[in-house]
């Protein structure tokens, strides 16, 4: 049979690597490729040994939602055969970085593509405040509300807020961070994005909060912001930029900060310098399904393009290990909910985002991804210097 030599080539490529995964094919046949197995992929038909013969997380991601192959064990077991048989396919190609074309209208869609899903399916697996980010974890025993309220804190006391500044929160999510930083540093708020969804209940709980005097939600693009603002946070929204645009992201940034104000930047990068995506297909898989458009620089870039947009950088921190753990909560809390969530969204969508957030704790484990909190100040200021001397401040207990 047409399909025989190459799945026999691809068995005899693999086999002597001890992979834990059984296969069984569609005519009931079952192929162990490592001793005692941790996970059995069910193949659906012939046709589904296209996405199998040369394996690569994105190949076997496809397979697995278009429902070509379905899979028995624990997610992160499932996950963990994936990266071990496309490792075993040799070293990952180093991709030139795509340089998507992002325009306005594009780049709405693809916000609207991941995020307006509906916010009771974000609901059901984030923490109660429904923070879409990295936590910070003082301990690894934190519970993920706890360490996404110590996430804004370590957020707003980087930024140094002083009672009475503005903020401006580019991409403000569900306005968790807007509405703390009002409540505790009694500072003027504007939170700008572009989810429908998230703006509405954005405005909601602002409202609820009593906070509309402090608070603002704009729909708006940040290239049609204006104003002057004593700080600038960006939370999770570069990666949606683009990495030719990101030299007039920053110098948007640079015209909207006041002299003598703070930035900080906290996004996903890269880890590969060459490249804008995860190896062994991780990021084309998440290009294809999950952030349309999407693109990961890597940290020399954001700070080579920071600079170049007029932006002195005077604090770098990864956060790579504490996104895993934040991963691993939301990836454990998504399988809990499995049942209502497929209901909610449908298998395929189901499928997406169970491989994505359970492939980014892998991703974010193996070092594959990291998370970069940057602070700047406007360069060649030094009248207008809003920094202390050490770093002592960002570890105060106090406001």
């Amino acid at each position: 049979m047409f399909w025989q030599k190459p799945f026999n080539d691809f068995i005899a490529r693999i086999a002597h690597h001890n992979v834990p995964v059984q296969l069984k094919l569609w005519n009931g046949r079952e192929v162990a490729l490592g001793a005692s197995p941790l996970v059995r992929l069910n193949i659906n038909s012939t046709g589904a040994l296209r996405y199998l013969i040369h394996p690569s997380m994105a190949s076997l991601g496809q397979a697995y939602v278009d429902g070509h192959i379905d899979v028995d064990g624990a997610i992160d077991d499932v996950i963990t055969v994936a990266a071990l048989l496309s490792s075993h396919e040799g070293k990952p190609e180093r991709h030139v970085p795509r340089m998507i074309r992002h325009t306005q209208k594009i780049d709405a869609d693809a916000i609207a593509y991941h995020y307006d899903v509906s916010n009771d399916f974000y609901r059901l697996w984030l923490d109660e405040e429904m923070l879409y980010s990295c936590a910070y974890f003082r301990n690894s025993e934190d519970s993920l509300e706890q360490a996404q309220v110590q996430k804004i804190d370590h957020i707003l006391g980087k930024l140094h807020l002083q009672p009475g500044q503005h903020l401006l929160d580019i991409g403000c999510g569900w306005g968790a961070l807007a509405r703390r930083a009002a409540e505790k540093y009694g500072v003027h708020v504007v939170g700008i994005t572009l989810s429908h969804n998230q703006y509405d209940l954005a405005r909601q709980r602002v409202a609820n909060a009593g906070l509309e005097d402090k608070v603002e939600i704009r729909l708006q693009d940040y290239r049609d912001t204006t104003g002057t603002f004593d700080r600038i946070v960006s939370v999770g929204m570069f990666e949606h930029v683009g990495l030719k645009n990101l030299r007039g992201y920053f110098k948007k940034i640079h015209s909207l900060l006041a002299d003598n104000g703070i930035f900080m930047n906290h996004g996903i990068t890269s880890t590969d310098p060459d490249s804008a995506e995860a190896p062994f297909g991780g990021g084309e898989f998440i290009e294809r399904y999950v952030f349309p458009h999407g693109e990961l620089p890597h940290i020399s870039l954001a700070l080579k393009e920071m600079s170049a947009a007029g932006l002195e950088v005077t604090d770098v921190e990864n956060l790579r290990r504490h996104y895993a753990l934040t991963t691993l909560h939301w990836s454990q809390r998504f399988e809990q909910h499995s049942d209502q969530l497929k209901e909610m969204v449908g298998e395929k969508r189901f499928r997406i985002w169970r491989a994505y957030l359970a492939g980014s704790t892998y991703g974010f484990t193996h070092n594959w991804m990291a998370l970069h909190q940057t602070l700047a100040i406007k360069a060649g200021q030094p009248e207008h210097n809003p920094l202390p001397l050490t770093r002592d401040y960002m570890y105060d207990p106090g406001i």
